[in-house]
């Protein structure tokens, strides 16, 4: 049996997405394959388990471990509708003492793949792994390049990551992470820390684990402006088969690229 630990951050705001993303996560499991989940929520609010309960009632092949994360980011920036949850990924190497290395996922995407295969890939000297933000260096590059300590072409998405737990946890990683989420206002939160905290020791994964809306957008449209990355084939197996991740528009509120995907998870889920 392979265990694959994944990490999931969130408030009470996405408990039913959250469960939508778990179904389909356990739903497209190998035989083998055995998640043991991690919910990271704030200790200032219950958070609602019932449905998670539910998960673990229907499927046998997954635990669920719910840990509360303090007040570390009671003065970080808040942007766009996104919480200060978004910031508890970056506690994991410190709150995660079991595992070397963990997945970490948004709850807004639909998985479509098992993820025994990109986990216990070797991570080297590597802080992280992760999908290229397609439409931050290809679509709309002018923020990367306005910032200097970012680079086009390097640019990842903060979605879907794999941390290299032990390597960050080495180099005293967290305490820059925190400092950098307390002291500035980042548009992209802590999408933009990891970037410019990891740099230079990034591994960059195909594209097909987290597809989200711009990415989505930049390969069917790409035309070839991809294809020095990418291959032809990996562009289409990504809109095809990829991970879809929602972080734009939310198929439970409005009309969103694959939106008939999560719905389709949706009828499979628990809250259902």
């Amino acid at each position: 049996m392979n265990i694959i630990p994944i990490a999931f951050a969130f408030d009470n705001n996405l408990v039913e997405p959250a469960c939508v993303c778990i179904t389909s996560l356990l739903e497209n499991a190998n035989k083998d394959t055995y998640y043991d989940i991690f919910i990271l929520h704030s200790n200032s609010v219950e958070l609602i388990k019932l449905g998670f309960e539910k998960i673990i009632q229907k499927y046998n092949n997954c635990s669920i471990t719910y840990l509360e994360v303090g007040d570390t980011f009671s003065d970080a920036f808040e942007i766009r509708g996104v919480t200060k949850a978004t910031y508890y990924r970056l506690l994991l190497p410190l709150v995660i003492n079991q595992y070397d290395k963990i997945i970490y996922s948004d709850v807004d995407i639909i998985y479509r793949m098992d993820l025994t295969e990109v986990y216990l890939q070797s991570l080297s000297d590597n802080y992280i792994a992760a999908t290229l933000d397609l439409g931050l260096n290809y679509l709309t590059p002018d923020y990367v390049n306005n910032m200097n300590t970012l680079k086009v072409g390097q640019y990842i998405q903060a979605g879907f990551l794999i941390f290299n737990l032990k390597k960050i946890r080495e180099d005293n990683l967290v305490t820059r992470f925190i400092d950098l989420a307390n002291n500035n206002n980042f548009t992209y939160q802590d999408q933009d820390i990891l970037n410019i905290c990891c740099a230079g020791h990034i591994k960059y994964l195909s594209p097909k684990f987290n597809v989200n809306d711009c990415a989505f957008l930049a390969l069917r449209s790409s035309n070839g402006v991809l294809l020095d990355r990418f291959s032809k084939e990996e562009c289409e197996e990504a809109m095809t088969n990829g991970n879809i991740h929602y972080s734009g528009k939310k198929p439970w509120k409005e009309y969103s690229i694959c939106m008939d995907l999560w719905w389709e998870y949706y009828r499979k889920s628990v809250v259902f």
